[in-house]
């Protein structure tokens, strides 16, 4: 889009965000930039955070909560909005009023319940509320297994056993699901499983041995990215782990423990490097 287009479209993360950098909105606005696209924010809670987990946690007052949503969709032609950490009931209550008020095209919805590294960040009495307010109105879940496992009150240990779980979590209620693989040890791929009530898919890449921080977000970003950008559902969630899986690829280390934080803009640097070697190549 040209800067004679009226109001390009921008995408809205309504998330938590992470003072390490490496997930929730700070990984959502990489995304967005990743894609060309302007992102918007709307902060549903603080957490104290870097590599190694969790210390902290700060949940603003849902009104200013509002305000900030209101605020985007009042200036913005909002595409898509992607949904992060919600931690408490009011929280996801004043998220669902505002966009049942504001209507957005697409909503995108990460049940984040717990970090990687074990730190809970949904209250219990939030998973009511998450399952009755948000989950109809979603175009699309993506939780991970243990995610997933908190939903449905059962193990997923195995392939089968992902397989079984898709049709159980598309039941409570959401139009579609990607069921996202990561935690499942199983072989050298790794699959995404995505269905919605016309069809399932698998999205296998090979697995990398690197500890991720920030996949789940950046995932669920990408989703709304792609959204925006005019693909279709199970397109966008193909190009999404497509890019994630790269973004692993060439992950960075800057904190001091062996947790990599992604590379959000590796498909810019890898251009770049190509780019200065055909370079070179034609001297």
């Amino acid at each position: 889009m040209s800067l004679s287009d009226a109001r390009a479209l921008s995408v809205l993360t309504i998330a938590g965000s992470d003072s390490g950098g490496g997930a929730g909105i700070q990984a959502d606005l990489k995304t967005f930039a990743a894609h060309g696209l302007h992102g918007l924010s709307a902060i549903a809670a603080l957490t104290a955070q870097h590599t190694r987990g969790v210390t902290a946690v700060h949940v603003p007052p849902v009104d200013f909560l509002r305000t900030q949503i209101d605020a985007c969709f009042d200036d913005f032609r909002i595409g898509a909005v992607k949904l992060g950490m919600l931690a408490n009931k009011q929280v996801i209550d004043a998220v669902a009023d505002a966009l049942e008020h504001h209507r957005p095209a697409f909503i995108v919805l990460d049940p984040v319940m717990v970090a990687t590294s074990g730190a809970r960040l949904l209250e219990p009495d939030a998973l009511d509320a998450l399952r009755t307010r948000l989950f109809p109105m979603a175009t699309i879940l993506t939780p991970n297994i243990p995610e997933a496992e908190l939903l449905l009150g059962r193990r997923i240990d195995d392939d089968a056993a992902a397989e079984a779980a898709l049709e159980a979590l598309r039941a409570l209620g959401t139009h579609a699901l990607l069921l996202k693989g990561g935690h499942l040890r199983s072989g050298s791929a790794m699959v995404d499983r995505y269905c919605d009530e016309a069809k399932s898919l698998h999205f296998t890449h090979e697995r990398i041995d690197v500890e991720g921080h920030g996949t789940g977000c950046t995932l669920a970003s990408a989703i709304a990215a792609n959204l925006c950008l005019g693909k279709v559902l199970d397109a966008a969630c193909e190009a999404a782990t497509d890019y994630v899986h790269g973004a692993l690829r060439h992950a960075l280390r800057p904190g001091r423990s062996q947790v990599a934080v992604l590379n959000h803009f590796w498909q810019s640097v890898c251009h770049g490097i190509a780019t200065a070697s055909s370079g070179d190549a034609s001297r």
